[in-house]
């Protein structure tokens, strides 16, 4: 289980329809609904600024948040929908979806790699590239795990670790159907340079000799 699923405080909204949305916003709100999850439709509000900041950070729609609304029980929800202003295209309505336990959601998911240090490529000079921080796995609402552990201790130089020789937490599964890379262990840039320089040397005697038969 996920150590924090972050806070999303909203406050519930009295009045439903176009003219209640409206004062919302001159109350310096965004209006929302939660629905699903067996219950009845919550109409709610969510300071602009609060919400700016979050679309801002990334990732507002694929997170899981924990919704706190005064006087009712703390729920995890997703976010289906924020619309927006097709001018100015700042927040105006949001849509969250209350999760069960049981509930299939997509969330990005950190991933860490532990024993690069020591490796054989470590020990060579090499470094570990990381092209995926994070990966986007189906889980389950109720078991989201809090990272994805990769084992790098056995690393060579060149060696390259891709989503399917990673043991994926149970139940968990990658949204991409290919094989895309997480990280690679590069040659150091020196190393790197001399291999050129050795290629450079290993064509200059065969222009030569192409050269010469000329």
């Amino acid at each position: 289980m996920a150590g924090e699923i972050p806070d999303l405080v909203a406050h519930a909204r009295t009045g439903t329809g176009k003219g209640a949305a409206r004062q919302s916003r001159r109350n310096g709100m965004v209006p929302g609904v939660v629905y699903g999850g067996g219950a009845d439709p919550l109409p709610i509000e969510i300071p602009f600024n609060e919400l700016l900041a979050k679309l801002k950070a990334g990732r507002f729609r694929a997170t899981l948040w924990n919704l706190k609304v005064e006087g009712q029980e703390d729920v995890r929800v997703i976010c289906r929908d924020v619309q927006r202003d097709v001018v100015k295209d700042l927040p105006t309505h949001l849509d969250l979806m209350r999760l069960r336990r049981t509930s299939k959601v997509n969330l990005y998911i950190p991933v860490v790699f532990e024993g690069v240090d020591g490796s054989p490529g470590d020990k060579k000079g090499g470094v570990l590239t990381v092209v995926r921080p994070e990966v986007e796995l189906r889980v389950t609402a109720g078991d989201i795990p809090e990272q994805v552990t990769v084992d790098c201790s056995k690393l060579e130089l060149g060696d390259t670790i891709t989503i399917s020789s990673v043991d994926l937490p149970a139940g968990a599964k990658p949204t991409i159907d290919r094989d895309f890379v997480l990280a690679n262990m590069q040659a150091p840039s020196g190393l790197a340079s001399q291999s050129d320089d050795d290629e450079d040397e290993a064509e200059a005697p065969e222009a030569a000799a192409e050269a010469s038969d000329d």
